[in-house]
């Protein structure tokens, strides 16, 4: 008998990483997998090469896309129709880097399994919980109708962390900060298992300092690049995203590993900026919880860079966290000392997961019922 199989993918400007589950127990059914694409003429080629060996690995009953941008309308997956569809499409100025991608992606997909439930999955979505307050900007109200406000990305994962944590601690429920560091890097402070604020905001260059993006940067420093320094806009695009954070004040790499941590070294520099940055995100994160009585990291710098735990822990103290050394060290799960009033956590995200659930959900659960 042929197995019914989920299909999930994120489909990106220079990569697509898919995975495939069963579509009943959601049991991994092959490794999640990233294939990197060098040049846009070998993106259709690629994709279709992914698609055809779904095909043949099962019956694909339900496909799950990762897709950036779901701006104020979808606070939850959907069952991609014309009307949705036209709406995600729409949304594609506000992640002009991002959003063509998961479009093609998903056009690709319908083409390829005609008849089958494609599932968007919003990186946006779990953050249209927050107080208004907490996504406005101090612009006038004329743009802020328009849809210039603060999003936040990463949601799938801080959704997978939320639904994880009573796992973990039984204080879920309580003041939780999830700090996501990877190459892309944002803290979102999550109360009741719900996003109250997070660090990234209308575009997923906000907040944090990154692997090649710059974070939290004054304004008019932008405004300086293309009076001042006569940058054109996608010139000043490509420097913001593609040559700033870890990469750009360290002069040698974007990868959090290989930085040389010897102090006076700008490595060490991109470093001590790194953490402080993040710790500086989650005391403001905890003044939207009205303190923390839990701190978690995940992703790639999160789960595996004990230094940079250590060193946001440490600034940290004056709200009570009090880390444990060997723990840390040791990748244990929980890094927190018996003393410490927050307890401290290393959690595994897991982004496609939590897609191929909604897409069992909304894909395979409404045809059994």
């Amino acid at each position: 008998m042929t197995q019914d199989l989920i299909l999930v993918l994120n489909a990106g400007s220079s990569s697509i990483k898919y995975a495939l589950y069963d579509a009943a127990d959601l049991a991994e059914v092959s490794p999640r997998t990233t294939i990197d694409v060098p040049t846009k003429e070998e993106y259709d080629d690629r994709f279709g090469e992914i698609l055809q060996s779904a095909a043949a690995a099962g019956n694909v009953v339900g496909v799950g896309h990762r897709v950036v941008h779901g701006g104020r309308g979808f606070a939850g997956p959907v069952v991609l129709d014309e009307a949705s569809l036209a709406t995600v499409r729409g949304l594609t100025p506000l992640a002009p880097l991002h959003q063509p991608f998961n479009l093609k992606g998903i056009d690709l997909a319908m083409a390829a399994f005609p008849g089958v439930a494609q599932v968007a999955c919003f990186d946006t979505a779990f953050h249209r919980t927050q107080p208004e307050l907490n996504q406005l900007f101090a612009i006038p109200r004329d743009l802020t109708a328009k849809g210039v406000q603060r999003y936040g990305f990463h949601g799938l994962s801080y959704e997978y962390i939320a639904a994880a944590l009573p796992q973990h601690t039984g204080r879920a429920s309580g003041r939780v900060i999830v700090m996501h560091l990877g190459n892309g890097a944002s803290a979102c402070a999550i109360k009741e298992g719900k996003s109250i604020s997070s660090t990234m905001g209308f575009t997923a260059l906000e907040g944090l300092m990154m692997g090649t993006r710059c974070g939290a940067v004054d304004p008019g420093v932008i405004l300086h690049l293309l009076d001042g320094e006569g940058m054109s806009v996608k010139d000043a695009t490509t420097l913001l995203y593609k040559k700033c954070g870890l990469l750009g004040v360290s002069g040698q790499t974007a990868d959090m590993r290989k930085l040389d941590l010897t102090p006076g070294t700008p490595g060490r520099d991109a470093f001590d900026l790194f953490t402080h940055m993040a710790a500086r995100a989650a005391g403001a994160l905890a003044v939207d919880l009205s303190g923390l009585d839990v701190l978690v990291f995940t992703a790639g710098i999160g789960e595996n860079h004990a230094p940079t735990r250590a060193a946001i822990c440490a600034e940290l103290a004056f709200l009570g966290i009090s880390l444990d050394a060997a723990a840390n060290g040791a990748k244990a799960q929980r890094i927190s000392a018996a003393e410490s009033a927050v307890e401290v956590l290393v959690l595994p995200t897991d982004e496609e997961s939590m897609i191929a659930r909604h897409t069992q959900r909304l894909a395979v659960g409404s045809k059994a019922a």
